[in-house]
């Protein structure tokens, strides 16, 4: 895959959790917080069964699931997090604030795990470039909330 196709497919999740946020949160206002929660993740569970099931994709492979490193498995605790604290502050701010707190919280914890190599990723250490692109980048965020 080129890196463009890379990019272009990063840009339409982009899309996606920003509709995904705005339909959780008013799943949330329309149940609970809570619930909303455990909705979405069943679904999606549902959703990723029917796929594997019907498609014969991903494989299901449980002795593959202990041989991975226990913190790897942090995804799934975030997913929890992550859809609770979407839906409970975009009724708040709005989703474009949501998103663009969102997005700068995305991309400092994104430079801090390639500069560190967390997870094992590949090492992409820091340099003043990318520390001025930060910095521009938290402004023109500013901008937007306003």
């Amino acid at each position: 895959m080129s890196k463009l196709v890379a990019l272009l497919i990063a840009a339409l999740s982009g899309v996606t959790m920003a509709v995904q946020g705005t339909a959780n949160s008013r799943l949330a206002e329309k149940t609970s917080l809570w619930e909303s929660t455990f909705l979405v993740h069943l679904v999606g569970t549902i959703i990723v069964g029917v796929i594997m099931l019907v498609f014969g994709v991903g494989g299901f492979r449980p002795n593959k699931w202990f041989s991975v490193p226990w913190y790897l498995y942090i995804g799934g605790v975030l997913s929890v997090l992550i859809i609770y604290l979407v839906a409970a502050s975009i009724p708040r701010v709005g989703v474009c604030n949501a998103t663009t707190a969102i997005i700068v919280g995305q991309v400092a914890a994104a430079c801090i795990i390639d500069h560190l190599g967390l997870f094992g990723v590949e090492k992409i250490v820091w340099n003043y470039t990318k520390l001025i692109g930060i910095a521009l980048f938290a402004v023109g965020a500013k901008l937007l909330l306003n």
